[in-house]
């Protein structure tokens, strides 16, 4: 997404104006150039020039005479314009702030809501698992899961057993993560329903 502000090209010439007629270059009542002029000097179209004056006028810093030309108003409302003008960039690039930060507050929010139904499913997992009397389990010799990762293997959903450690010749890995490895000599502490010893036997020995 293209946040950036985009400001007209008359709009810029207005500034740059108003930012002359205040400097000095021009005068009060002093004509300036012409359109044809002014458009090879910002190397627009006329009419990019005619939009630029008539805001200028709108804000009473030139006086357009239609058949006479172009005359500086007031310096004071150039300097006035241009304080409008920074006043109103500043207030857009807050607009932007204000919408890049709310996308990013959408996505934090998705992401806890993800993060919550993890949560939620985790518990709920465990709710129907037997806690107090986990059952271990070695894993056969020539077992198909050694080597492969937790996620990989899809034990869960094979078993139904939720592995709570793995104890690994003198370690006892808590908790082990999804991508914890098996190797041989490991025994699995499982819990889950009454009858997950007997389809976790069946999966290791597939």
């Amino acid at each position: 997404m293209n946040n950036r502000i985009v400001i007209p090209e008359y709009m810029k010439i207005a500034v740059d104006m108003a930012g002359r007629i205040y400097k000095g270059e021009f005068d009060e009542q002093e004509k300036l150039r012409g359109r044809s002029t002014l458009a090879g000097e910002y190397n627009v179209s006329p009419e990019t020039i005619r939009r630029a004056m008539r805001l200028l006028e709108d804000m009473e810093v030139v006086t357009v005479s239609q058949g006479s030309g172009i005359y500086v108003k007031s310096k004071e409302k150039a300097y006035k314009f241009m304080e409008r003008f920074k006043q109103k960039e500043s207030i857009d690039e807050l607009k932007v702030s204000i919408k890049r930060l709310t996308a990013e507050k959408k996505k934090i929010e998705e992401e806890i809501e993800a993060k919550i139904n993890t949560i939620i499913d985790y518990a709920d997992r465990l709710k129907h698992s037997n806690l107090i009397t986990p059952i271990e389990i070695a894993i056969p010799k020539n077992s198909h899961i050694i080597g492969k990762n937790i996620i990989d293997t899809n034990f869960w959903q094979n078993t139904g057993a939720t592995i709570v450690g793995i104890k690994r010749k003198d370690e006892l890995i808590v908790s082990p993560g999804p991508y914890t490895e098996f190797k041989e000599g490991d025994i699995l502490i499982i819990v889950g329903d009454p009858f997950i010893k007997t389809r976790t036997d069946e999966f290791l020995s597939e």
